[in-house]
């Protein structure tokens, strides 16, 4: 028996267990965090890179999980049933996965964005503040007030490196820029609430903010109708944002959630997946931001010379960006 997508397992009641019942799974497994497969951003980076994989001639199952309760029976279950990566985008994983992986050691695990040092488990962390750098670049050279605004979830180390990574590059710019930072909510739900991310967002843009930079996940949408609607600027996250609002979404910072999915799936399949810590920076391409058709008429020559520029000196060196996650501060926030 296959199934190829399992979805709201516990939509009207139906248990996990059933929904997993049958033979066993030879196949990988996606298990998408908060916000859902389509939510535009991390976990649709992550059923890209699956699908990358699929159209290769790879198969998966993948499940949205309908709260955090979930989160150990969805990983215990796909692993009793042999499914073969089982990969977990998203730091909010970490407890669940401590508590399976050392019941099947034979199952390969690849969590995405946060470490976890077991024999059975692949970690792939990004140095999300390098690719922020250069997005925030862009914000202050695009500001005409002087003052960009950033929207993180909430107060939690990774989403801080964003922050002050974006910070960074537009004081590097402007060092008189001001950089307003007003979170959506104080937990992972925030992660789900676009509504709130539109308050948020609308008070930063009564403030003066004239460039806002998600990092919410799937309620960042609701930052970036806010400025579009403002007629101002919005920055999107891990995925390519841009044509949300065209000519209004300035750049999206782009974090290859899709390249380490299907590097997961993909080194199983064929026998090179290894367990330990994979970091991803603009060396490696696992950041960067995103150029097209929607933002063309936003990014002048200069502000791409200025970009290409602060990338080369962060690959070289000459450039080093502070990681708020190694000291907990932020010098430019």
């Amino acid at each position: 028996m296959k199934i190829s997508s399992l979805t709201k397992a516990f939509a009207g009641g139906v248990a996990l267990s059933a929904i997993l019942a049958g033979a066993a799974f030879a196949d990988g497994a996606l298990v998408y965090d908060g916000g859902g497969k389509f939510d535009k951003s991390f976990n649709e980076a992550a059923y890209n890179g699956a699908e990358m994989f699929k159209a290769e001639g790879g198969a998966y199952q993948d499940l949205e999980i309908s709260g955090d309760a979930m989160r150990e029976q969805a990983v215990r279950q796909f692993a009793a049933r042999g499914n073969n990566p089982i990969v977990l985008p998203g730091f909010s994983w970490e407890t669940a996965l401590r508590a399976v992986a050392p019941e099947f050691p034979d199952t390969k695990f690849t969590i995405i964005d946060t470490v976890v040092d077991l024999p059975n488990v692949q970690s792939v962390v990004f140095k999300e503040h390098e690719g922020s750098y250069l997005v925030g670049v862009l914000a202050a050279m695009q500001s005409e007030s002087g003052k960009i605004g950033v929207v993180p979830a909430f107060n939690f180390d990774l989403l801080e490196a964003f922050a002050c990574g974006y910070a960074q590059g537009a004081k590097s710019v402007n060092p008189d820029i001001e950089v307003v930072e007003t979170y959506v909510g104080t937990g992972f739900e925030a992660f789900n609430d676009p509504v709130k991310a539109t308050e948020v967002a609308r008070s930063q843009l009564d403030q003066g903010v004239d460039v806002i930079f998600q990092v919410a996940g799937g309620a960042g949408a609701g930052v970036l109708q806010a400025a579009a609607d403002a007629g101002k600027y919005g920055i999107g996250v891990d995925s390519n944002q841009n044509h949300l609002h065209p000519g209004s979404v300035l750049t999206s910072m782009l974090k290859r959630v899709d390249v380490a999915t299907y590097n997961a799936m993909k080194g199983v399949a064929d026998g090179t997946w290894e367990p330990g810590v994979i970091v991803l920076g603009l060396a490696e391409d696992g950041v960067g931001a995103a150029f097209d058709e929607n933002n063309a008429s936003l990014i002048t020559d200069e502000m791409m010379a200025a970009f290409e520029e602060a990338k080369a000196d962060i690959i070289s060196g000459e450039v080093v960006v502070h990681d708020f996650r190694t000291d907990k501060t932020c010098d430019a926030l």
